[in-house]
């Protein structure tokens, strides 16, 4: 077991449940300070390795999930992670797949689909879910 994030970071999303989870955009340089414990990586194509534990989600740019079972089961996976470990959930930007990501874990805790973007936009980030069919996704994505 290994700590989680400083809920201060920037990029820290704190969930209702006190779980902490951080988003980013890849193109962007890593943080200061420790690395994850594991990431999801919502990307087009395969990242490159990692030196933590990584799962790659196939989401191009201002889409959808290729694979929406796959992708409910890795946010469920990282969810379940975030309770003692550094969880990182990222794409190329860190604002539209990141927070629609971020929006679906948010519901998985407990926040109504309704009302998912707009804590995630409060919380982490007021340009995140970028795209209509990002923000219906959210809206119909199941919590059980």
């Amino acid at each position: 077991m290994t700590a989680t994030w400083d809920p201060t970071a920037a990029g820290v999303l704190l969930l209702p449940s006190g779980r902490l989870v951080r988003g980013r955009g890849l193109r962007h340089p890593l943080p200061a300070g420790p690395a994850p414990d594991f990431a999801l990586y919502l990307l087009g194509k395969e990242p490159p390795a990692v030196e933590w534990e990584a799962r790659w989600v196939r989401w191009p740019d201002f889409r959808l999930p290729s694979d929406r079972a796959g992708a409910a089961e890795a946010l469920r996976e990282a969810l379940s992670r975030a309770g003692d470990a550094r969880v990182e959930v990222a794409c190329g930007g860190g604002r539209g797949r990141t927070g629609t990501a971020l929006a679906c874990l948010a519901v998985l805790d407990g926040v109504p689909n309704t009302e998912a973007v707009a804590y995630v936009r409060e919380h982490y980030s007021r340009h995140a879910v970028e795209t209509p069919w990002q923000k219906r996704y959210v809206s119909r994505f199941a919590s059980a």
